[in-house]
Parts: structure tokens; C-alpha cells; sequence
């Protein structure tokens, strides 16, 4: 199969997991809930839902849905957003059932900040894409979310979690997948958090062989992803001139390199299977990720490999990304299934282990930048919207020069 034939391929099985497995009874509270991975039927992720939405545009984009469809399910997912689904001071609960719309006791952690953020993305393209009713019913969404709840001023940095009665823990300290937060922030009309928050996380540089950048904790590739599936940093420079595009382009590099070099040996890793990121591994959900580690992190890495994680690079890697998909596709047909590439694999145990099963998430990512790679479209529409481009401003980003 051509490389053109199995990214197309892999990015219409990840709608299909969108589209299908989405509550679709317009009678139940939870309609347009998707679940966080297709092996729990019961449980929904609000991550999962941001991804989903934008992934209804580009399944009408595509012709595979029509834009009536496309249409009347996100509206009715913004409804059961604005109605139905629990909340904290707009922020909702990462964890859902997916009938009621309730937090999940099962999985219940708290309100969820980036979860929320994540949700709100999807929210956003559906808003800039739609229109009319869509884009009010995001507003209403929107404009309720009171960020300072969030918002530890002695840190000056954003809660991590949020707990009814205890209040915020633990902190956004460092460089992660949380960038957007600082733009959707500053730019509430309702409830904004100073423009200094920006200021309050720690850029750590580090380096590994030729790779220079500002990392995150666990080395995981998905914190170099997730709001660049949205936010077209290429185009622009943050207040210190950091470029985070390029940025995200130096760990994806490095990330590849460090299982190219292989200090572990693991069987798993080598130049065309890449891509350490959080995924389902042989003992649970795990963050395995590459150097420069931050302490206790190293011990996460096992021979798990997922291949959201080169392909979620796809816009910073293209050679390298598609090169691993086509391995992973003409190599091992045990990862392929239902909705494309399963979530991740491990030769390193025995037998050898294959995911049954995607993550949402990690099917989100891939489709978002796999799109953003063929056309910008997700870009084009999230950076249209007038909150983005307040924020842009506010934080005081400059546009790149040609």
C-alpha cells in the first residue's frame, strides 16, 4: 500500500471511531458523548469529545458524513455540554457515563481543566465552521467557564485539579499540552485570568544529542502535540521568542533518535518504530517517553511503542512519521483493527503484546494533524475565532515574519 493510501486509510478509520462510537439515541441525556477507548462502553471522555467534534468537520470535508449529519450530532452534543453533562464552575469532569452525562465514579479523578480545554477546542472549529445556532451554543459554553477558579495567584499558575470543598492541587508548573489554557483564559469575556499567568511556568531547556528544546516532565511526544493540533504556532513567536512549532519539531526528532540509539535494547524500538508517548502498554495505561527525563520517568519506558505517536508528529516529521506507519501497517498486521492502528504494541514481553483497542485520544490526534498535514483545515478554522486571535494578542504573540 502507498504511503498517500495508508495515511488516508488510517485517518477514515479514525472518524469511524469517532462517528460510531458516539452515543447516538437523541433521547438520551448523554447524546454526542464518545467514549474514551472503544474497550469500556460505558465510560466517555470530554478529550475525546473535543477530538470528536472536530473530527465531524473533517469527516463532511471528506464526504463521509453529510453536513446534515455532521450538523444535528454536534449541536445535539453541545446541548447535552450546556445541559446535561456535570460540571465545576464550567469545568467538566474528564471521566463521564455515557448515559447520563454524569462523572464516572468508576474512573472519577475532578474537574478537569485540560480536559475541559481540549473539549473546548473541538467547540471552537465546530463554532467557526457552523455558525448560527453551533456558535451559540459554544458561547454559552464558553462564557460560563470561570477560569480563575483555576488559578492559584501566589504560584501565579494554573490548579491542575480542582476538588469542591478542598479547591485546587497540585500546579501547571512546566511546559506541557496545556497551551491553549493560556490563551482560552485571557480571553474569557466572563471570567479571565491575567495576562502574567503566561509568565508562570518553567521553561526548561535540555538537550538531547542534537536536539535542543524546552521538554516536559514525562518526555511523552503528546505534550508536544495536543494543542498544536489546534493552534498554528508555526506562524507565530511567543513573548520571548520562543518557537514552539519548531519546538515541538526538535522533541519529535529527539524522541526518534533516542529509540534509533536504544540504550535499553529494547526489541521494540528502532528508526521506523518511534514515538514514545501515554498509551496503553502490557501493565495499564502508561507515559513512556524519551530523554531528557525528568526523575522517576525513565522507569515508565517498557518496549511500548503506540502509533498515535509518530503520526500525531506528522506535521513536524512528515518523512519519518509516514515512514513508521507504513512499517507498523506492512510489518504488523496484528496493530491493525476496526478503527485502524491499535493503540500501541511491545515485543519485549512474551508472547509479544498487541493493544485490542483504540483511545480516543490517541485516534484524535492522529486525525487532527494528519488533516492539518493535507489541507490546515482545523488550523484555519480554530485561528479564525475571535477568542484565539484575543488571546494572541493579549499574551502578546507576534506573527512570524515571511
Amino acid at each position: 500500500m502507498s504511503s498517500t493510501s495508508i495515511v488516508d486509510l488510517e485517518a477514515r478509520k479514525c472518524f469511524d471511531f469517532f462517528w460510531n462510537e458516539a452515543n447516538a439515541n437523541e433521547d438520551s441525556r448523554g447524546y454526542g458523548l464518545i467514549l474514551d477507548q472503544s474497550a469500556n462502553k460505558k465510560v466517555a471522555s470530554i478529550a475525546s469529545v473535543g477530538f470528536g467534534l472536530s473530527a465531524i468537520i473533517i469527516g463532511i470535508e471528506k464526504g463521509w458524513i453529510t453536513r446534515e449529519e455532521g450538523h444535528e450530532r454536534t449541536k445535539g452534543t453541545l446541548k447535552t455540554f450546556l445541559h446535561h453533562v456535570e460540571h465545576e464552575g464550567g469545568f467538566f469532569y474528564h471521566f463521564l457515563n455515557m448515559e447520563t452525562a454524569e462523572k464516572n465514579e468508576q474512573f472519577y479523578d475532578c474537574a478537569s481543566i485540560i480536559d475541559t480545554s481540549l473539549f473546548l477546542n473541538g467547540a471552537i472549529t465546530s463554532a467557526e465552521y457552523f455558525g448560527g445556532e453551533i456558535e451559540q451554543l459554544f458561547e454559552e459554553i464558553y462564557q460560563r467557564v470561570e477560569w480563575p477558579m483555576y488559578y492559584d495567584e501566589d504560584k501565579n499558575q494554573y490548579y491542575m485539579g480542582y476538588n469542591t470543598g478542598t479547591g485546587g492541587f497540585h500546579h501547571w508548573d512546566m511546559y506541557a499540552e496545556q497551551m491553549m489554557q493560556y490563551f482560552l483564559g485571557v480571553a474569557s469575556p466572563t471570567h479571565p485570568v491575567p495576562v502574567k499567568i503566561y509568565d508562570g511556568f518553567e521553561r526548561r531547556l535540555g538537550r538531547y544529542g542534537d536536539h535542543e528544546f524546552y521538554n516536559s516532565p514525562g518526555g511523552s511526544l503528546f505534550t508536544h502535540q495536543y494543542a498544536h493540533a489546534w493552534f498554528r504556532f508555526q506562524d507565530y513567536l511567543d513573548p520571548d521568542q520562543i518557537d514552539w512549532f519548531e519546538n515541538s519539531v526538535q522533541a519529535s526528532l529527539a524522541n526518534r533518535q533516542y529509540c534509533i540509539d536504544n540504550p535499553e535494547g529494547f526489541k521494540t524500538y528502532h528508526e521506523h518504530s518511534w514515538g514514545l508517548t501515554a498509551c496503553a502498554s502490557p501493565k495499564g495505561y502508561a507515559g513512556p517517553g524519551a530523554p531528557p527525563f525528568h526523575p522517576n520517568v525513565r522507569k515508565n519506558n517498557d518496549g511500548t511503542v503506540a502509533p498515535a505517536g509518530a503520526a500525531g508528529s506528522i506535521v513536524f516529521t512528515p518523512e519519518e512519521s509516514i515512514s513508521a506507519m507504513e512499517y507498523y501497517y506492512e510489518h504488523h498486521p496484528q496493530l491493525w483493527g476496526e478503527y485502524g492502528f491499535q493503540d500501541a504494541y511491545n515485543l519485549d514481553v512474551s508472547p509479544a503484546w498487541y493493544a485490542d483497542h483504540v483511545i480516543g485520544i490517541d485516534k484524535g490526534i492522529t486525525l487532527l494533524m494528519i488533516e492539518n498535514y493535507h489541507s490546515g483545515l482545523i488550523w484555519d478554522l480554530y485561528m479564525k475565532n475571535k477568542y484565539v486571535q484575543r488571546g494572541i494578542e493579549r499574551l502578546g504573540y507576534k506573527k512570524k515574519e515571511s
